[in-house]
């Protein structure tokens, strides 16, 4: 088969390959695109926890933007892990040249072991420039409360902090609600004209590394392709739900979801 689409992934790698930039290529190439990256960051880290983040400096993040874009036009572009203001900023800019509409943002923060990934000053500054210059915004609960200065206890408050979300400038908003405790798991996708709910059952599972960053990079590798917003939404939520069923179960802490799940081999591979 071909690549649909062609996706630029603007993300921070993660040395154990279940989020960042390596879940972002691996769902990006199992669901039929091409992927190309732009790395913020390099991290030491396992299922455990992360030991150490290498800042890539702004300057080298913009040539990897505009050098490969200039030579391979993305479809879309889907944004990670950015650690500081001053690469917010790089990336801002860089967009402005890309002139790019289909741009989905993960607002990384807190890697599933808890450890930061972003500062105080970089989370204003993300609220202030980058917002507004993406399609689409997929916080998970934590982040948005981050975002917004208020606590999320509960549906009604999903939908209350997506439409503050929406006042920052943003046209689309998905609040993804995997950290409630609720037995059914409900997403909140948001915009001018819409509000829907996604509603699946909880898997129990504690292998949801990359959760977060392997649903951003679905939908946006459904919407290059020509699905509409909402439909990418759905089917990537689809995909991830079919990921962490796998249990791979890999590692002694929060191990990966199997990226995988959408591929069948062909029989003359077997």
């Amino acid at each position: 088969m071909k690549p649909k689409s062609k996706i630029l992934i603007i993300a921070g790698s993660d040395s154990s390959g279940g989020a960042g930039i390596q879940a972002d290529i691996k769902t990006v190439t199992a669901l039929g695109s091409y992927a190309m990256t732009a790395i913020t960051a390099v991290t030491s880290q396992n299922t455990r926890g992360v030991n150490s983040v290498l800042a890539v400096p702004p300057k080298e993040i913009e040539k990897q933007i505009l050098f490969t874009s200039k030579d391979i036009r993305p479809d879309a572009v889907k944004i990670g892990m950015l650690h500081s203001s001053e690469v917010i900023l790089t990336v801002c800019k860089s967009l402005n040249k890309l002139k790019t509409k289909k741009i989905i943002l993960d607002p990384v923060m807190v890697a599933k072991g808890g450890f930061k990934l972003i500062n105080n000053k970089a989370i204003k500054v993300l609220k202030e420039k980058m917002i507004r210059k993406v399609h689409l915004i997929t916080p998970n609960i934590p982040e948005a409360e981050v975002l917004t200065n208020i606590k999320i206890r509960n549906l009604n408050d999903m939908i209350k902090a997506a439409n503050i979300l929406l006042k920052f400038g943003v046209k689309n908003v998905l609040l993804k609600g995997g950290h409630s405790k609720s037995k059914l798991m409900k997403d909140v996708f948001l915009s001018n004209k819409e509000l829907k709910i996604f509603t699946n059952k909880k898997i129990l599972s504690k292998n949801t590394h990359g959760t977060g960053c392997t649903l951003s990079s679905a939908i946006t590798t459904f919407f290059a392709c020509g699905k509409t917003l909402n439909k990418s939404c759905e089917l990537a939520i689809k995909y991830v739900n079919q990921s962490i069923r796998s249990n791979l179960n890999y590692g002694k802490g929060h191990g990966p979801i199997n990226h995988l799940s959408s591929i069948k081999i062909d029989r003359k591979f077997k």
